[in-house]
């Protein structure tokens, strides 16, 4: 089987979600006009995740599938966990 198929790895995003680490197309803060638009829009088609917990979006998520999720973790919160899973994909294990 294609290493690339089985290979599938999910990244933390606060409040035990996860998301596939792949499908992220961009993190942006959730402030600027454009993106509270893009939010709404999402809202609007049943597009929209809300992985928030009912805590303050700090980071809106795109993803390659149209789909917008919003974390209340930090772009750099994320990006740490994009880091440290990278990390231990490097790190060999004991088979």
């Amino acid at each position: 089987m294609n290493k690339a198929t089985t290979d599938i790895r999910f990244i933390k995003i606060g409040y035990g979600n996860l998301v596939q680490e792949n499908r992220i197309v961009v993190m942006l803060g959730p402030d600027a006009a454009p993106i509270k638009r893009m939010v709404q829009e999402a809202k609007e088609l049943g597009a929209l995740i809300d992985a928030t917990a009912g805590h303050k979006t700090q980071t809106v998520l795109i993803m390659d599938t149209d789909h917008i999720v919003l974390s209340a973790w930090t772009i750099d919160k994320i990006h740490q966990e994009l880091d440290r899973a990278t990390e231990e994909e490097k790190t060999p294990t004991a088979e």
